[in-house]
């Protein structure tokens, strides 16, 4: 799970062209609308991961990859600025691995300076047939909503609570499979528990 990306999945050409990018942005800004919605990525040729990264960073954003998950070959098309994962706006890391870092939660005066993580996942399940649930409620959910999660640390849940207990600091979540993604604001209260 920890390869390099572009090792582990073919990416299409069509993904840099801005109108396939907006397709990403538009879905990504949908998911973060309705948090635990499983969306489908727009390009089904590049993994929900990588598209989700090229239609985010730019020249003017810092990007931190402590995993070594780009290439360097990647790195030279995002033109995102690499930085430590305590002061990048966004963070690219396996899901499957426990965090071992502080991610910057914004301030009082600009919380919207808080992180973005985006966590590689095995599998997003829109029942509860995967490795443990997650329970989400909040802005944007209609009561509640579960999803299962392959491939996902516990930890790392336990981590965001910690993160987003300063509300309005805090951090962004997305889970990428290889074709999917679910946002997870940090408006969203998770609780985990066991899948089928």
């Amino acid at each position: 799970m920890t390869k390099m990306l572009n090792e582990t999945i073919n990416c299409s050409p069509d993904i840099w062209q801005p109108m396939r990018q907006q397709q990403v942005f538009r879905g990504l800004l949908d998911s973060f609308s309705y948090p635990g919605r499983i969306t489908p990525c727009a390009d089904h040729e590049t993994s929900a991961c990588l598209s989700i990264l090229i239609a985010l960073v730019d020249g003017e954003t810092t990007l931190a990859d402590p995993q070594q998950l780009l290439s360097s070959a990647l790195w030279a098309r995002l033109e995102t600025h690499p930085c430590v994962s305590e002061k990048a706006a966004f963070i690219l890391l396996d899901g499957a691995s426990e965090p071992d870092f502080d991610p910057c939660i914004g301030t009082l005066d600009a919380p919207e300076t808080g992180a973005t993580i985006l966590l590689r996942v095995a599998a997003l399940h829109h029942d509860l047939t995967g490795n443990f649930s997650l329970h989400l409620s909040g802005p944007g959910i209609e009561s509640t909503t579960s999803i299962s999660v392959d491939g996902l640390h516990p930890a790392w849940i336990a981590a965001r609570q910690e993160w987003v207990s300063a509300f309005p600091l805090g951090v962004d979540f997305v889970l990428c499979d290889e074709h999917n993604f679910v946002a997870m604001p940090r408006t969203t209260q998770i609780t985990m528990g066991d899948a089928a």
